[in-house]
Formats: C-alpha cells, structure tokens, sequence
C-alpha cells in the first residue's frame, strides 16, 4: 500500500484510536460500525508499516511510532479543517472536537471554571488543561497544544501571540495571623514572619527579595513549592506568608479562611498572554476557542 492511500478519512481514524485507545471507542467517536473501524485499522497498519495499537492487558497501548505521529496528524487534520470550513459554516454548538491547553498552575485555578462556563454553547467541545513543562513552542507547532496560556515573552515569526490580561501579585495570610489586622502591611511588618516562596524551578529569591534588599531589609524563606496553589493552601494551614496573584487570592481564599492584602511594594505584574501557531490564525473553531478564552479572562477577573 501506497502512501498516497492515507486519505483523511484514515487518519480521522488514526487519531480517533490514538484518543481512544480502543476500536470499539473510536468506531462510536467516529460514527462506524466495529468491522469498517477494524478494516480502516488493518489498512493503516499496513501503509505506515507499523502494528498502531497493541494489546496492553485488557486494552490495547499505541506504539512507539503512532504516539510520534499522533501530534503531526491531529496538526493535518486541523489544517484540513481549516480549508473547508469558514466563519459562515462555522456553529460553536456543532463543534465535536477536543482542545489542548497547555496553563500555568495559578492562572488554571482561576481561569478554568471561567473557561469551562464560557464554553457551554459548545456541548461537543471538550477543554484538555495540561500544565507547563518545558514550554517548548514546538508542541504548537506539531500540534501537540493548541493553546498556550502564560506569561510569555518575544515568540517566533510562526507563533501568534496576543495579551490575555495583566496580573499583579498580592500578600496572603490565613485568618487570625497577625498581619490579617493590617490592611497594609509594611516591609517591616512582612519580615517579622517565614514565607512560602513559589518557584516552579526551586529558586529561593524572588522580586520581592530584591526589593527588600533595596530597603536593607531580608525575608525568611521557609518553604519553596512549586505551584501557586501548594502555596495557598500552605498558607491556610499554616503561619507563613505567601505571594500569589491577585485572582487567586479574591476567588478562593474566603472559602480556605484567607486573608490577602496589597503589597507595600510594587513588583512587575504577571503579562498573561494566548500564544497558539500561524497555521491556525484562520481557523474558526481556534477563534472561537480564543475569544471564548478572553471571555473567561473577563469573567474571571476581580470585582467581576
């Protein structure tokens, strides 16, 4: 078999096992009755030259191969779409499709209940949240991420990139800590008692440090975590300070017995930015997935 025979149907069916995992699965994902979705499986073996899924246990586990090439024709199958499909056909609540987003840990804690609510009009549409790692912008380009959600710098020429919304950070404490009286504390205030620093790469100095040096002033670091919200809910049980952005602390830190409080310094705010590819400037499910996610920005946002 000729490599001209990868028609798109097939690889619709390749990228519905790939999803699935399962004949069964993705012959009902896709419409097929189980014998055309097993032939249709037969005839991409055969043309790729490689077994696709094999029995794992019960189930059945993709190769080596089809994981490499899973990201390279769901890109395809979006660039397809893309062709033939306009803003005149386009209808959100017909759109069967699942998007990657790829979100760092503090904005996904308030921006994915937003986001799941502005896309209700869009029952068919399923909202894959998977957490920064290597931010590489090569998973936007092999279509493994549709969407990345952060604080982003320069990108490439092939990478879009449009501002989301800016983020500053603020002070937390949990209930009854002795700077929940302040309604402003000051650098001194802040230093008289151990923080939590958050730091995906284990840093122990931040920006407030630096500004504190500038005052001759140091801070104790207790504990360094990962992610913004390890750091919430430390400092809910605990007697540490925290620093976290500003939506996290207004939408959740009532309901964890929170207090939050604005800095007596000025640190640079967080530039939260949608980055996706070029490929899929013009395609009307990716807009759709945009605009539905500056929606949740503005829903999400404090005072809102």
């Amino acid at each position: 078999m000729v490599a001209e025979q990868l028609d798109l149907n097939l690889l619709r069916v390749f990228d519905a096992l790939l999803q699935e995992h399962s004949v069964t699965a993705a012959s009902e994902r896709l419409h097929l009755s189980i014998p055309a979705t097993s032939r249709a499986l037969g005839r991409l073996r055969r043309a790729m030259n490689d077994p696709i899924l094999v029995r794992a246990g019960r189930g059945m586990a993709p190769t080596p191969f089809a994981l490499r090439a899973a990201p390279r024709v769901r890109s395809l199958l979006d660039e397809a779409a893309a062709l033939v499909h306009d803003d005149r056909a386009f209808s959100a609540a017909d759109l069967e499709r699942t998007f990657t987003l790829r979100i760092n840990d503090g904005v996904a804690a308030t921006l994915a209940a937003a986001a799941v609510n502005a896309a209700a009009a869009a029952p068919g549409v399923v909202l894959r949240f998977v957490a920064e790692g290597s931010e590489s912008v090569e998973d936007l380009r092999d279509g493994s991420i549709d969407l990345d959600i952060g604080a982003g710098d320069a990108t490439p020429p092939d990478i879009r990139s449009a501002p989301l919304y800016r983020e500053r950070m603020v002070g937390i404490v949990r209930a009854g800590h002795p700077l929940a009286r302040h309604t402003a504390p000051t650098l001194a205030q802040l230093c008289e008692h151990p923080h939590v620093s958050t730091s995906r790469r284990g840093r122990l100095r931040g920006p407030l440090d630096s500004a504190l040096e500038a005052e001759g002033l140091t801070r104790q670091v207790a504990a360094v975590v990962p992610a913004s919200a390890v750091a919430v809910l430390l400092v809910a049980s605990s007697g540490y300070v925290g620093l976290v952005p500003e939506r996290l602390a207004v939408q959740h830190g009532q309901a964890l017995g929170l207090r939050w409080f604005p800095l007596p310094v000025r640190l640079p705010d967080l530039r939260i930015r949608l980055s996706w590819h070029a490929r899929l400037d013009a395609d009307p499910a990716q807009r759709w997935l945009r605009d539905t996610m500056r929606v949740a920005a503005a829903l999400s946002a404090p005072g809102e």
